[in-house]
């Protein structure tokens, strides 16, 4: 379905470029780092993901909106990201289960957009210059948006955990449940939960900067750390928390940055991607079993493979075969172990479930 043309939108780049396009969504500025996720379904999924948290999304499938919005597929309690970028938008919808459409969703919630983008060019210049800093804006002249863009604060460096996630414990699943898992939650996904709690766990969710000693005191079988946003470098909190379940030597299972704390804990360093993984078909290959995965995956960082061959204590399980990142994580001498992608992905790949059951079977 084709919007008004009369109702414009701006995209403005770090790097200059300026494109027109069509606006959807609420009507307003925003700024954010743009990336690009190339599912082809899921676009639910994506805008609650908070590890999205103050990024715009280029949506690299063409069509967007057409099955609109069914709110218990949400991985939060409401979109994350700051705006998205599309091809073709429809407010009209065709699934008979849908809530409502994509754009009453995105206004309610005050997510900015532009349609009517080519996004695949846009995607290639982001992939060929990397992931950036932008302005979407449907409510100023172009000539106010550089000012507008140069108040948007770099992603490396920027510490968002703390925000996003729970600010207060809260319960997850039944109580009677076989095992009681602790997440710490650095911006979990409810699909992660709802993992847990199909294979027997009652989780208690805690906040980012929960202590070791504050989980520990609730008699968990295992812990848990979450995906989450923000630049893993300026996240010594939580490597304090990690360290201190490992010198517990209880099990521990972390996804995506949670991931990168634990190889943090032992001396790992991370660093910033070109443009990161993002999408719902990367091939990871395990190493202890020879078996290929394809995975849904969502970051911008990375952990130093060189830093990982080097220690005596860790060992790599998982790796990305487009471009041989590290994708997996084991503990030697230690009940923990990690993966760089979301085993959880709904909708998405399910070849990564095992994982949770491993995580069980160290708790049994």
């Amino acid at each position: 379905m084709k919007l008004n043309p009369k109702e414009k939108a701006y995209l403005l780049l770090e790097d200059g470029t300026l494109i027109t396009g069509t606006a959807i969504g609420k009507k307003a500025t925003v700024g954010g780092e743009i990336c690009f996720n190339t599912g082809m379904t899921g676009y639910q999924e994506i805008y609650t993901d908070p590890s999205y948290t103050g990024q715009i999304i280029i949506n690299t499938s063409s069509h967007i909106g057409n099955y609109g919005v069914f709110e218990k597929e949400q991985e939060s309690s409401a979109p994350k990201i700051k705006g998205i970028v599309v091809n073709e938008f429809s407010e009209e919808y065709s699934r008979s289960t849908a809530d409502q459409s994509l754009q009453n969703y995105l206004e309610r919630h005050g997510v900015v957009g532009i349609a009517e983008i080519d996004t695949r060019r846009l995607v290639r210049h982001i992939r060929s210059k990397g992931a950036m800093n932008a302005i979407i804006s449907s409510d100023k002249p172009k000539e106010e948006l550089q000012g507008e863009l140069e108040k948007v604060p770099s992603m490396e460096g920027l510490e968002l955990s703390s925000t996003i996630g729970a600010q207060e414990p809260y319960f997850f699943g039944e109580e009677d449940s076989k095992y009681k898992v602790a997440v710490l939650d650095l911006g979990i996904k409810t699909n992660i939960l709802i993992n847990l709690k199909d294979r027997g766990c009652y989780c208690k969710v805690f906040p980012a900067k929960a202590s070791y000693e504050d989980m520990a005191e609730w008699g968990a079988d295992g812990y848990f750390i979450s995906n989450g946003p923000g630049d893993p470098a300026v996240m010594d909190y939580a490597v304090d928390t990690v360290k201190a379940i490992l010198d517990a030597d209880v099990p521990l299972f972390g996804i995506c940055l949670g991931h990168q704390m634990l190889a943090r804990a032992y001396g790992i360093t991370t660093y910033k991607m070109h443009h990161g993984h993002r999408g719902l078909n990367h091939p990871v290959k395990n190493i202890l079993t020879g078996k290929s995965e394809i995975t849904s995956q969502n970051h911008g960082f990375v952990i130093k493979r060189e830093d990982v061959e080097k220690s005596d204590e860790v060992e790599i399980t998982h790796v990305h075969l487009n471009d041989n990142t590290v994708a997996g994580l084991k503990i030697k001498k230690k009940k923990a172990f990690s993966v760089q992608y979301h085993p959880e992905s709904s909708p998405g790949p399910h070849d990564s479930r095992y994982l949770f059951d491993q995580f069980i079977d160290l708790m049994s």
